[in-house]
């Protein structure tokens, strides 16, 4: 069963194999922000179903960032319905895999003594982690993003260097993607905070973006991982801050 939760008019929350996407709508287009792993490929389009959407209603693809389980489907999805899929220039050539800023399967197994790591990693090996998931179409945005949910990118880099938030400030809403989440197989902490550190590209850098996302005004949080957030960004922020 597909997992669609609508947090406000227009915009829609759906948990796939451990990690989330959001669909936004506007009459009869779509926006989608993520597309969750290789896998999910099925409960993303019965995802887009649910909320009385087709797949050729798609007028962008949004990216938060390049990694296996938010990349996805967005090749698939962008050349069968010929939808571009945007992100942060810096993340676009993290997208096409002319570089990779994301965990290895060395450091996956030096942390598999951690709780919950073996088991998410076995996960990750059934939903197609480990597939190629390359958009050789990525592109940057355009100047203004004039599309269902009006999201406004906000540059959160340290998970990879062109990681992006998306602001929706006429819903009140801000996509967090993994530069703040709620929850995480790897994690025993619920509610907002950072995934270990293990993920980043940058540490230091994923810090210092929670003071970007402070600044915004929003009362629902939606993360790439765990569930919706009903609270101010800067709140959200100051739970999640390491000590």
């Amino acid at each position: 069963m597909t997992d669609v939760t609508e947090i406000k008019a227009g915009v829609h929350l759906v948990h796939g194999s451990d990690t989330n996407w959001v669909i936004l709508t506007e009459d009869d287009a779509v926006t989608l922000v993520d597309t969750g792993y290789p896998g999910d490929r099925d409960r993303l389009l019965s995802s887009v179903a649910a909320v009385g959407r087709r797949p050729e209603d798609l007028v962008a693809i949004l990216i938060t960032h390049g990694h296996a389980d938010h990349l996805g489907s967005a090749r698939y999805l962008g050349e069968t319905y010929d939808v571009p899929v945007l992100m942060h220039p810096l993340e676009v050539p993290h997208a096409r895999r002319e570089m990779l800023q994301q965990i290895s399967p060395a450091t996956i197994l030096a942390n598999s003594w951690r709780p919950g790591v073996l088991p998410w990693a076995l996960r990750v090996l059934r939903v197609g982690g480990t597939k190629d998931v390359s958009v050789p179409q990525a592109s940057e945005f355009p100047g203004r993003l004039d599309i269902p949910g009006r999201p406004v990118p906000v540059h959160t880099p340290g998970h990879t260097d062109g990681h992006c938030a998306y602001h929706l400030p006429e819903a009140g809403v801000l996509i967090t993607g993994d530069a703040l989440v709620t929850a995480h197989p790897t994690s025993r902490t619920r509610g907002p905070q950072l995934l270990p550190r293990m993920f980043h590209h940058d540490w230091a850098g994923t810090v210092a973006a929670l003071d970007e996302l402070s600044t915004l005004d929003a009362d629902v949080l939606l993360p790439g991982h765990g569930p919706a957030h009903h609270g101010s960004p800067a709140e959200a922020v100051e739970r999640a801050r390491p000590a």
